[in-house]
């Protein structure tokens, strides 16, 4: 190509995003001024894309970490005619709008996930890595690679500030990830200063340390040696490769170029200006670029559909080849595969002992990977404790990428990141940890009902019956918070049938993660319970009366106590209903005459029972009504005498009801 052509191809992507930031008075131009040129030579020469078919399986990923810069990616969006127009880049941050500030997946057609928690991507990054080389591994043929494509991700100094990216590239080291191409924009400014106030390791040397291979282009401007660094990624199959690309923030602007300055803020209409004439741009006016760069940028993408049609090509005779494997295909990228499970006994049938809903859920999971060839995860080094191993299902690693159980180590934050990366790439992914460490994942976890994605989050030992571990193990703000989060569904089971329930919710969810709270102790199997527990909240016991004196609501292990104190009071001539409530989040999705027929308006006299803090109870007891549920931390000692201290007994439910009629 004409290197006067390339170059005003670059500037392009500069000038679109100084626009979008100028006309929005608001954004963040300094990284795309100065990755311009990085994302054009991997956008147009090395990345397997289609803008006529932004979701070809086989598409290499790209993943913008430092979202804040969202304006490069979606002048590239545009450029490369992925749908996005000149006036969408004129709404930037504006209502409603194809450019949000930060990209958002499945808002914006070519954004691979959502980004803006600095490093998020980076870990994202890694379980889409991950994906690929499981499904390589599972579906590749000789002669028939169908799935064979890299992962690309570009963030700056935050990113690698974050401690996220350390846990997950530790991980991708371990692993092996050969098809996951970090790209480095080190232009060494954060929005306090120079990079030398906080942040004066050796990056290399860290990434050296965790299995990468190293690689470095002093100019980020010289689209040739950014080439060739991408090439030598690609050829180093055996480890994941970190491209450092030297750059200075806010190029191109003489007044902001290298300047905290040009990190967070529009450049304003003079420097905007200077910026055009410096770079020698024809116009002045706002959004103008010339025909003959868009003649370029569609002629790249003509070329790019034909890579796309070879493949197609390519899979056509992989299916006639091998038509069990192309049942397999399907099956792994059949969303609604799990719905069939509704119906089949065997997968609901338990043995009628106590036992703990770690145990049940550790069951259901076994039963569902055979239905679901498309689950995948494991535990932060906790599986024999969070029961989240699949038997025969084979461990994942740089020796076998066919393994479906992944070992996180303890990296609680990446492990979540990697859920949502799995999950992004299509696969039906879970992550698991004690439930005190939900706190190391939620912000991940945001991401995945930010996105939608159905990834599900097994948290166990979920009260203070964990006992000796003590206040530091026991969790009990973490249900409210996960109950706060929108588009999250939370369900805390009480016995093997509503642990089933739980696990077909998760499985068959299509736009929402799931979270499973479960606890380490055994919990007897409760007559009552049934596949209304997919409602959220049911009648487990009824009074005999048309309108009970009094509603025991409760969910997990305090249900059976709720039985047991509706025979306690009984016994007094107080009859009450007993109210399972698995999750209130998805007992709030159904209709106004389910849950009055539920929760009677009439009836105000009830008491929620659950061994976690009250916040969020009260929609449910009202003004009237009363709690037996902690109210500080708990402390260490054999968790039936924690139950006993803390009021969780037959005793204190009939006190506590006695004391609101």
């Amino acid at each position: 190509m004409n290197l006067d052509l390339e170059k005003s191809c670059v500037n392009a992507i500069r000038i679109l995003a100084a626009d979008a930031v100028q006309k929005a008075n608001s954004g963040h131009p300094g990284l795309p001024l100065g990755a311009a040129a990085m994302a054009y030579e991997l956008w147009a020469r090395h990345m397997n894309h289609n803008p006529a078919d932004p979701n070809w399986e086989n598409r290499d990923r790209f993943i913008l970490s430092g979202g804040h810069g969202s304006t490069l990616l979606y002048s590239l969006l545009h450029l490369f005619g992925y749908g996005l127009k000149v006036e969408d880049l004129q709404n930037f941050r504006q209502l409603d709008s194809l450019t949000p500030g930060h990209p958002e997946y499945g808002h914006t057609t070519g954004v691979e996930a959502t980004t803006g928690p600095l490093g998020a991507g980076m870990g994202m990054a890694v379980g889409m890595a991950m994906a690929e080389a499981h499904l390589a591994a599972v579906f590749n043929k000789p002669e028939f690679p169908v799935v064979d494509h890299y992962t690309f991700v570009l963030g700056g100094d935050g990113c690698m500030m974050e401690g996220i990216s350390s846990e997950a590239f530790s991980l991708a080291g371990t692993l092996g990830l050969g098809k996951l191409i970090v790209l480095y924009d080190s232009n060494q400014i954060s929005i306090e200063g120079s990079t030398d106030i906080a942040f004066t390791e050796d990056v290399q040397k860290r990434m050296e340390a965790f299995g990468f291979q190293t690689l470095t282009v002093e100019d980020g401007n010289d689209t040739v040696e950014i080439g060739k660094a991408i090439e030598a990624a690609k050829a180093d199959t055996a480890h994941p490769s970190f491209i450092t690309v030297k750059t200075q923030i806010g190029y191109g602007c003489p007044e902001k170029q290298g300047k905290a300055s040009a990190h967070g803020e529009p450049l304003g209409a003079d420097n905007v200006k200077a910026l055009k004439e410096n770079l020698g741009w024809e116009s002045q006016e706002p959004f103008f670029v010339p025909e003959e760069i868009y003649e370029n940028y569609r002629s790249l993408a003509a070329e790019q559909a034909k890579t796309q049609k070879v493949w197609e090509e390519l899979f056509a005779a992989y299916a006639k080849a091998y038509p069990e494997m192309k049942e397999l295909w399907d099956a792994y990228h059949d969303g609604k595969i799990a719905e069939k499970l509704y119906e089949d006994e065997s997968y609901w049938a338990y043995e009628d002992k106590p036992q703990a809903t770690r145990s049940l859920s550790g069951l259901m999971l076994n039963r569902l990977k055979t239905a679901v060839p498309g689950l995948i995860g494991g535990a932060a080094d906790l599986a024999p404790s969070t029961k989240t191993y699949m038997s025969d299902a084979g461990d994942f690693g740089k020796d076998n990428y066919k393994g479906r159980n992944l070992h996180f180590g303890v990296r609680e934050l990446a492990m979540a990141a990697i859920g949502n990366g799995l999950a992004l790439h299509g696969l039906r992914s879970f992550v698991s940890t004690f439930f005190v460490f939900s706190d190391y994942t939620k912000p991940m976890a945001r991401l995945s009902a930010l996105m939608k994605l159905p990834v599900t989050y097994v948290f166990t030992h979920d009260s203070i019956g964990v006992g000796e571990d003590g206040p530091t193990h026991e969790p009990i703000e973490q249900l409210a918070m996960l109950r706060a989060m929108p588009n999250l569904n939370v369900f805390r089971p009480a016995d093997a049938t509503e642990t089933a329930a739980a696990w077909y919710y998760a499985a068959v969810s299509q736009d929402a993660p799931t979270a499973l709270v479960l606890s380490r102790q055994n919990l007897p199997q409760l007559a009552g319970s049934g596949k209304e527990a997919l409602k959220g909240g049911y009648v487990l016991e009824d009074s005999k009366k048309e309108v009970p004196d009094a509603i025991l609501i409760a969910s997990g292990s305090e249900v059976s106590l709720a039985v047991e104190a509706k025979k306690a009071l009984a016994g007094e001539g107080i009859d009450v209903r007993v109210v399972s409530m698995p999750s209130m989040d998805v007992f709030e999705q159904q209709s106004q005459a389910y849950k009055d027929s539920v929760l009677p308006k009439q009836v105000r006299s009830r008491v929620a029972v659950e061994a976690l803090s009250d916040f969020g109870w009260g929609r449910y007891v009202g003004l009237d009504g009363a709690y037996v549920t902690m109210h500080g931390f708990g402390a260490s000692a054999p968790a039936d005498q924690l139950f006993e201290k803390f009021g969780f007994t037959v005793e204190n439910v009939v006190k506590t009801v006695k004391s609101i009629l």
